[in-house]
């Protein structure tokens, strides 16, 4: 099919709901119905492993640093297969693609069940089949997202991404605590087994939701426009017009910001054990975040009708930073929980205009090798963020690493923004051709 006819019909985007509660439009469209489904599910799943290699990383090691290094092991898959799948989903059928990297992401999902069975307990291989998880991910991920602007109409993207990420912080609420009632009730060792197990299973949705697709293969180029490539000529392509927008590299630097600074994610593990005794207070500190951006995603009916997104954009990274400051700094767990979800439900809102803002912006031709860069930067940013953090802690204590690093991150996103005005002058098309 071309381009534009993977469009539902226009009736769906007509009218734009008052209410502060989510849009649910884009779930009349089949197609992302099917891929919201298996997405979500396949989330949840994956939430099971996201608590378990940290979690079985620092049971192996007792070392901060060694959790931190997991963030390492996928960011080079990232930067390399990240990159590179998005230049293929602009060349070849995305759904086809999508199926190929599933089957890589699962397999290494089968890996990390298998050696947790056996009881090897090799840091080094938890790294290595972490390593493979990112790539199938890495591939799969800029295809995926490419595809939402050719199944729903443009005034409905938002909506799209937003019911995405509040569904996958659903998963990523109800994961991460059900992860921890599991290592509450049983050993690290079973529980770690039992969490890769549901992953693996779990997965399969992907599966079926990707299958259930129409075919989604290149729109046909105009007169004139570079022939897509699957190579380095393909991406320096998407990196050439990437370097001449700067809102879209605004966008990707304060993401990276927030994440490389303000992620405390890898002292998750060691605050559970050595503050509050370990067991289910893991799940908590993991589902934290998330359950705030479930909330924020709940109540997110007036995200479509902001204008000024780029404004939106910095002023939720903002109060991103400050909330995790102020949890870093909580000696309680519930005081830490609420905070955690404060800063969840402000990441819910900056995620949400960053996808929109390069899905829109960003032509069809070029939308996979861009989605590639997005990728790279919004999953390689929290592993970057691990490693600071972990590596930090070592020299500066837990709370240092924690609570300095979002007062940072918020600090250098008020700079940029009022050193590079663009982004927070940018406003979608429809309304303002000058940002383009």
């Amino acid at each position: 099919m071309g381009g534009r006819e993977a469009r539902p019909v226009s009736q769906v985007a007509e009218k734009k709901p008052k209410s502060w509660m989510i849009d649910t439009r884009p779930l009349r469209v089949v197609a992302y119905r099917r891929m919201w489904i298996g997405n979500g599910a396949s989330f949840f799943g994956f939430q099971f492993t996201a608590v378990a290699v940290p979690v079985e990383m620092y049971a192996i090691t007792d070392s901060t640093t060694w959790v931190g290094l997991i963030g390492v092991a996928a960011l080079v898959p990232l930067l390399i297969f990240g990159l590179w799948g998005g230049a293929v989903a602009d060349v070849v059928d995305r759904r086809r693609l999508l199926l190929a990297s599933s089957v890589i992401t699962w397999t290494s999902t089968l890996g990390l069940l298998v050696q947790a069975v056996a009881g090897l307990h090799s840091p080094h291989l938890l790294l290595a089949l972490t390593a493979v998880q990112s790539a199938g991910f890495a591939i799969s991920s800029p295809a995926r997202n490419a595809i939402i602007p050719r199944i729903v109409p443009g005034d409905l993207v938002p909506a799209a991404n937003t019911l995405n990420y509040t569904t996958t912080t659903a998963g990523g609420v109800l994961g991460p605590l059900a992860a921890g009632l599991i290592m509450g009730i049983w050993s690290t060792e079973a529980g770690v087994e039992v969490a890769y197990a549901v992953d693996a299973l779990l997965f399969t949705m992907t599966f079926w939701a990707t299958w259930r697709l129409p075919a989604i293969p290149p729109i046909e180029r105009e007169e004139g426009d570079e022939k897509p490539s699957a190579g380095l000529r393909g991406i320096a392509v998407g990196l050439k017009f990437l370097v001449t927008q700067p809102v879209l590299l605004l966008s990707f630097a304060i993401d990276l910001i927030a994440m490389i600074f303000a992620m405390p994610r890898a002292l998750f593990p060691a605050v559970a054990e050595n503050q509050f005794g370990g067991g289910s207070a893991v799940g908590w500190l993991y589902s934290a975040i998330a359950i705030g951006s479930l909330l924020g995603g709940l109540t997110s009916g007036w995200i479509s009708r902001v204008r000024r997104q780029g404004l939106a954009l910095v002023v939720a990274v903002v109060g991103w930073g400050v909330a995790i400051g102020f949890s870093g700094l909580a000696t309680h767990l519930w005081l830490m929980v609420l905070l955690l979800a404060v800063a969840g439900a402000a990441d819910l809102v900056s995620a949400v205009y960053r996808q929109s803002i390069m899905q829109t912006f960003a032509p069809d031709r070029l939308r996979g090798r861009l989605q590639g860069v997005f990728t790279v930067v919004v999953a390689g940013g929290p592993r970057l963020g691990d490693l600071r953090a972990g590596a930090t802690a070592d020299v500066t204590g837990v709370t240092g690493s924690w609570a300095g690093g979002g007062f940072v991150a918020a600090g250098l996103a008020v700079a940029l923004a009022a050193v590079s005005p663009a982004l927070i002058r940018y406003r979608p098309a429809s309304e303002s051709s000058e940002d383009r």
